[in-house]
């Protein structure tokens, strides 16, 4: 392993996040205490309780869910986009590293950058409402798994988009809705039989609902399942990414 390399492309990445701050940690950060004072307000005053939680504290798994998706998608897309778009990619292709090690390199920035994040919003929650984690070592597999899978889909889309527009694409019209529909704000059990297993259908439901169960205890499904559809996409990226590299998909003329 090239560990200089590495630890070259993982410095510059995460020294990018240090001179966008205000953009990279302290505007996710604001966006999402108003996510608390609108939701845990206003919704707050009518549904005190969902599940015998209040439900400041059962929005907050939900909430940091929904940064570290956009985030780590946004990281790791912008991160192995711009060397394309200026050229440098072509010189980090023809140096001595290995494709593995540059995918580890960005894609470890980007999840790093993505759980320096959540942490932050995390510590913020304790402002607004009382937090109690019953599995704190579930909780951080949860948080470093959901950050390295989708941190690797943000790769692969960077590698993917052809303009800038299409970085915001896949993120905006895709993961975010099923963010917002995937259980975040509210339990499946609430909606209609019907729309229970529509819901079902959308792969986010499964994250959120095991990050919440590291919480308090408590899901939408069971907590094997949502390990295994976890671990399920994280493979599938795996094995995307090492496509692209052995075929050269939009990194090589």
């Amino acid at each position: 392993m090239n560990l200089h390399a590495m630890r070259a492309i993982y410095a510059f990445e995460m020294a990018r996040t240090w001179r966008t701050l205000l953009q990279s940690l302290v505007a996710p950060v604001i966006s999402t205490s108003l996510y608390f004072v609108v939701f845990g307000a206003a919704i707050g005053n009518r549904i005190s309780e969902v599940g015998g939680i209040s439900y400041g504290a059962f929005i907050v798994p939900g909430l940091v869910m929904l940064s570290l998706l956009t985030q780590s998608i946004s990281n790791a897309s912008f991160g192995i986009y711009f060397p394309k778009f200026t050229g440098t990619i072509y010189e980090v292709l023809s140096a001595p590293v290995s494709y593995l090690e540059i995918t580890i390199s960005y894609v470890g920035a980007a999840a790093t950058k993505s759980l320096i994040l959540a942490a932050i919003i995390l510590a913020t929650a304790e402002f607004f409402v009382p937090l109690r984690i019953d599995h704190p070592a579930w909780m951080l597999l949860f948080l470093l798994l959901t950050a390295f899978t989708f941190s690797l889909f943000g790769f692969i889309i960077g590698i993917w988009a052809d303009g800038f527009e299409k970085l915001q694409l896949v993120p905006l019209l895709i993961v975010t809705p099923l963010t917002f529909l995937g259980g975040s704000f509210y339990s499946i059990d609430m909606l209609p039989p019907f729309w229970q297993k529509v819901t079902l259908l959308n792969p986010v439901v499964y994250l959120v609902s095991g990050f919440r169960w590291s919480f308090f205890g408590k899901a939408d499904v069971s907590v094997a399942v949502s390990l295994g559809m976890t671990l399920f996409f994280l493979l599938a990226c795996i094995l995307l990414v090492s496509w692209i590299f052995r075929t050269g998909y939009r990194l090589k003329p």
